[in-house]
C-alpha cells in the first residue's frame, strides 16, 4: 500500500456515482447484429450530442414494483431493479416496451400506442395486467464513470432482444434520431468524426462487434454476471486526454500516480527528462528503444533529498542517460543495483559510479558461467536473497528487499519497496509483452518457480504495483503475476501439442505451431523461449504424463 505521504498530487474525493441503467436493444439483420442507438440532446448535462444506448437514473420506485416484473432465478433484487429501470427508460425515451400480457403474449406496437409515455409506466401496466419482461434483460457489462468526472454514474449495461412489432420513436427531449447500426459501422463512423460517442460506448461496441447474432450475445450474458467491469482512468498522450480500462497497459501507472483519478499524468515516453511517479520514485528511460527493449530500459531512482537515492538498473553505457540519472539524484546516489547482467541493464553502473563523489557500491549478483559474453557482470558486492537495503533520513525510511528470481537470467533479482508495496521486476515481468527465456542462462523451470516466489511476496508485502524495466507501471500486482504464470503454462501446453504433432520436428517447425498467434517476424525470438519450454518439458518428463 503506497504511503499517502509519497503521493505527488493532492488527493480529493471523487464525486459520488449515482445508480443508473442502460439497455442495448439488439436485433438480427441480414448484414449482422445491430444495436439501437440515439443521439443525446446538445444541451444535455451529460455527454451532450453523443450517440448512446437508451437509459437513465434508477428511481426509488423501480425497487418497489418487483411484483410487476418477471425474473430469472439468477436475478437478485438489485439486478431486477436495474432491469426494471432499463425497461422503463426504453419506454420513456423510445416508446419501446419489454413486457407481456398475463397470458404470456408479448406486447406489440398496438399495445404500446395505447399507453401514454408522459404518464407513469408502472401504473398503466398494472391497470392493463402487463408484466415487465425483466427476465429477458441480461447484464452485459458494468461501467462506473471515471473518477475525474464532475458527474458520475454506476451503470450496468444491459442487453435485450428488440421486441417484434414495435418501432422506436424518440421522445425529442432527451433523445433524438434513433438509429439501428452495426457495431462495426458505428465505430467506423466515430473514427471518421461524424458519429460522436463517449469512451464506454466505444469500448462496449468494440466487444459487441465480436458477436454474430443476438442469440450469441445473450448467451454470453447468461451467467448473470457482467462480462467486464470498468471505471476507466485518464492520462495525456501527445497532449490529448486518453482513457484506459483496467486491462490496458497504462492503467496501473495512472492509478499509482493519481489514485483519485485526476487527469494529471503524461504517458508519453521521453528519454530527455525524468518522470516522477511518487515523491520517492523517479523513472528515467534510456534512449535504446527496440523490439527487445520496447520504449527503452527503465532506470529508477528510489529515495528523496533527505535519504539520498538508490539507482536501479542504470542501463546501457549511454553517457547522456547516465548524466541525467546523476543530475536527477543531485549526485546523491548511495547504492547502484543491477537486477541482472544483460547489456541494456548493467553497463551503465560503473560510469554512473564514476560521476558520484562518494562512489556508491555497485550491487547485484554476478553473472553465471552460462551468461553470454556481453552479459558478463561482477558486482562490487553480491546481494543475498532476502537482504534489505535501507535509506533513512528526514524521518523517512525506504527499504528494498532483495528476491532472487532466476529464469530470465541466472543472476536475476527483483526488489520490493516494503514501505509502499512496490515490486521492481527488472525483466522478469514486463508490461506489454512476455520476457525472453533464453537457455542456457535462461531456464523456464526457474522462471516459473520465481513467479511463485513473487506471488508469495505480493501476499506477504501487500504489493499493489509492479515497476518493470520496460513499459509502464502495472497495477493489480497479484493478478498480473498469476496471469503471467497462466500464460506461460498455456504456451507450454501448445509447445507440447506441437511436439506431439511433429515428434521428429525441429524448433523451427514447432515454433510455427506453438506461436501461430505471434507474427512470424517474432518467431526467431520466440524460438528461444520455446527452446526453454522444451528443456523444461523434457527434464520434468511432462510428455510422458
Amino acid at each position: 500500500m503506497v504511503r499517502p505521504t509519497q503521493l505527488i498530487h493532492a488527493q480529493r474525493e471523487p464525486a459520488l456515482a449515482r445508480p443508473a441503467a442502460t439497455v442495448l436493444l439488439l436485433r438480427d439483420h441480414q448484414a449482422g447484429l445491430e444495436v439501437l442507438m440515439t443521439r443525446r440532446s446538445p444541451t444535455a448535462s451529460f455527454a451532450p450530442g453523443a450517440y448512446v444506448f437508451p437509459g437513465g437514473g434508477i428511481d426509488a420506485a423501480d425497487a418497489q414494483v418487483h411484483e410487476l416484473a418477471a425474473r430469472r432465478p439468477d436475478q437478485d433484487d438489485l439486478r431486477l431493479t436495474q432491469a426494471i429501470a432499463a425497461v422503463r427508460e426504453s419506454f420513456e425515451e423510445l416508446g419501446v416496451l419489454l413486457a407481456r400480457h398475463a397470458d404470456g403474449r408479448p406486447v406489440d406496437g398496438q399495445d404500446v400506442a395505447s399507453l401514454d409515455r408522459h404518464q407513469p409506466l408502472i401504473a398503466q401496466c398494472r391497470e392493463r395486467g402487463l408484466v415487465l419482461a425483466a427476465d429477458q434483460v441480461f447484464v452485459l457489462a458494468h461501467w462506473i464513470t471515471d473518477r475525474d468526472m464532475p458527474r458520475r454514474f454506476d451503470v450496468p449495461f444491459l442487453a435485450a432482444r428488440m421486441p417484434e412489432g414495435q418501432t422506436p420513436v424518440a421522445d425529442e427531449a432527451e433523445q433524438f434520431e434513433p438509429v439501428w447500426v452495426r457495431p462495426e459501422d458505428a465505430l467506423a463512423r466515430h473514427k471518421a468524426g461524424n458519429f460522436f460517442m463517449i469512451f464506454p460506448t466505444v469500448r462496449t461496441l468494440e466487444r459487441l462487434a465480436k458477436f454474430a447474432s443476438v442469440d450469441a450475445a445473450l448467451q454470453a450474458c447468461s451467467s448473470g454476471k457482467p462480462l467486464w467491469t470498468s471505471s476507466p482512468r485518464g492520462g495525456f498522450v501527445n497532449g490529448v486526454a486518453v482513457r484506459f480500462m483496467e486491462h490496458e497497459m497504462a492503467f496501473g501507472e495512472l492509478e499509482l500516480v493519481s489514485p483519485d483519478g485526476q487527469l494529471v499524468h503524461h504517458l508519453d515516453w521521453h528519454t530527455d527528462q525524468a518522470v516522477p511517479l511518487l515523491r520517492n520514485i523517479t523513472r528515467l528511460t534510456a534512449p535504446n528503444p527496440g523490439v527487445m527493449t520496447g520504449p527503452g530500459t527503465n532506470s529508477y531512482l528510489v529515495g528523496d533529498p533527505n535519504t539520498g537515492y538508490i539507482a536501479i538498473d542504470p542501463g546501457p553505457n549511454e553517457p547522456e542517460h547516465i548524466e541525467r540519472l546523476w543530475r536527477a539524484a543531485n549526485g546523491d546516489i548511495r547504492m547502484i543495483v543491477c537486477t541482472h547482467s544483460h547489456p541494456d541493464h548493467a553497463p551503465g553502473a560503473r560510469p554512473l559510479q564514476a560521476l558520484c563523489a562518494h562512489k556508491p557500491a555497485i550491487l547485484g549478483l554476478p553473472s553465471a558461467p552460462t551468461a553470454r559474453a556481453a552479459s558478463e557482470f561482477v558486482p562490487e558486492r553480491a546481494l543475498a536473497d532476502g537482504e534489505e537495503l535501507v535509506l533513512e533520513g528526514g524521518g523517512l525510511r525506504h527499504t528494498l528487499k532483495v528476491i532472487h528470481t532466476p529464469g530470465h537470467a541466472a543472476n536475476h533479482l527483483c526488489l520490493v519497496l516494503l514501505e509502499d508495496g512496490l515490486l521492481f521486476s527488472g525483466d522478469h515481468i514486463l508490461n506489454g509483452s512476455t520476457t525472453i527465456v533464453d537457455p542456457p542462462d535462461g531456464d523456464m523451470t526457474d522462471y516459473i518457480d520465481s513467479l511463485d516466489r513473487l506471488a508469495r511476496a505480493c501476499e506477504a508485502h501487500d504489493i499493489g504495483f509492479i515497476l518493470p524495466a520496460h513499459g509502464h507501471v502495472l497495477g493489480f500486482a497479484p493478478q498480473a503475476v498469476a496471469h503471467l504464470k497462466a500464460h506461460r503454462l498455456k504456451r507450454e501446453a501448445k509447445v507440447m501439442s506441437a511436439m506431439k504433432t511433429r515428434p521428429e520436428g525441429t524448433l523451427e517447425e514447432w515454433v510455427e505451431l506453438a506461436y501461430e498467434d505471434v507474427p512470424p517476424r517474432m518467431w526467431p525470438m520466440a524460438k528461444r523461449s520455446l527452446h526453454a519450454h522444451v528443456q523444461r518439458i523434457e527434464s520434468l518428463g511432462l510428455m510422458q504424463e
